[in-house]
């Protein structure tokens, strides 16, 4: 596929207004979220969570693709339609996760390495002969006073490299996600700096193995300070920070920056974005900014339905109204509060 067709992929997948759902939890991860609103477990019922977002009125107003999980892009609605193809007809991208999670990185007792190379370039074809029109790959690193070490970002972003330059081969548009844990006690100031060295060399991969930037999508962590930092960055420094931080590492040529919510909960997650793209409207940027969110677009809507389908509706109303809050954070036209109407 050419690097133009990528290209516009890419910059669809964050057009003004829209983001990414990521629903590519692993079968596992989905199955305790479902035992914790009471749900039985099973593909069934992790196929009828999905159904529901993506047959909710409205969602696609607000979300221009969707991260699916394998066991996902191969299963149809309860009537008998392929979930794919029930978001293509609404004009929603369907998208794939292609790693295989993380595992101890040899020679380290506290970093991994994201897996998953190994027969990538036959499952991305079949993918994309399913309909998946972009991939995503995930790396994580956490922060101590011993890491991330130059090896694991270096190893990682290698496969981040490899993954990317794969998926652009078999015409989808690759996600590259090195992620930032929140986990830990550390400053704004620390996740800065890790997250400045991790850009740096993740891009340097990428231009050694030939991706063209035009062609993908960052999905970075926000930067931020840590869930039990004992003070906790305001919105308006991790605007300052994050802007500064990829202003510094991610070249022009990149379409879109789409933020993971990274652990934050909706509201927090919401609010920085906005506070991001305000920022970004009094100083400009040379990509577009957007959200590549699970758990703050969906956390509330799943507690909603509760199971029952006599709840669906009323949580499809409630995912959609979030993501219509998020839309609005993406473009800087948030206001908080128990209304959480967008500004004008």
């Amino acid at each position: 596929m050419s690097t133009e067709s990528l290209a516009t992929t890419a910059r669809t997948l964050v057009s003004s207004g829209k983001g990414i759902l990521a629903a590519d939890e692993s079968n596992g991860t989905m199955s305790q979220r479902l035992q914790s609103i009471g749900v039985e477990a099973s593909s069934d019922s992790r196929r009828d969570w999905r159904q529901l977002i993506f047959t909710a009125d409205g969602f696609a107003e607000y979300v221009s693709g969707v991260i699916m999980f394998d066991e996902t892009i191969r299963q149809s609605s309860d009537d008998g339609r392929p979930l794919v193809e029930i978001l293509s007809n609404a004009g929603v991208i369907p998208g794939i996760k292609v790693d295989k999670s993380t595992h101890q990185l040899a020679g380290s007792k506290s970093e991994v390495v994201t897996e998953g190379l190994d027969g990538l370039r036959g499952r991305l074809a079949e993918y994309y002969d399913m309909g998946a029109r972009f991939t995503k790959w995930r790396a994580v690193f956490s922060i101590s006073e011993t890491t991330p070490s130059d090896y694991a970002i270096s190893v990682n972003a290698h496969a981040l490299g490899r993954y990317a330059a794969l998926a652009q081969e078999a015409g989808l548009v690759p996600i590259v996600e090195p992620e930032i844990l929140m986990d830990g006690s550390h400053s704004i100031d620390s996740c800065f700096a890790a997250s400045e060295r991790t850009l740096r060399t993740v891009f340097e991969e990428l231009s050694a193995q030939g991706v063209a930037l035009e062609g993908m999508i960052l999905k970075p962590n926000m930067v931020i300070s840590s869930h039990e930092s004992p003070k906790r960055a305001t919105s308006a420094e991790v605007a300052e920070r994050s802007l500064t931080c990829f202003k510094r590492t991610v070249p022009a040529a990149v379409p879109g920056i789409a933020f993971l919510s990274g652990g934050q909960g909706d509201e927090e997650a919401t609010v920085n974005l906005d506070a991001i793209n305000r920022l970004i409207a009094d100083e400009g940027a040379p990509w577009e900014v957007t959200f590549s969110y699970g758990r703050a677009l969906v956390a509330t809507a799943l507690k909603t339905w509760g199971g029952s389908p006599a709840n669906v509706k009323k949580a499809q109303k409630v995912l959609v109204e979030r993501s219509r809050l998020t839309s609005a954070a993406r473009q800087g036209k948030y206001s908080p509060g128990p209304a959480g109407r967008p500004s004008t």
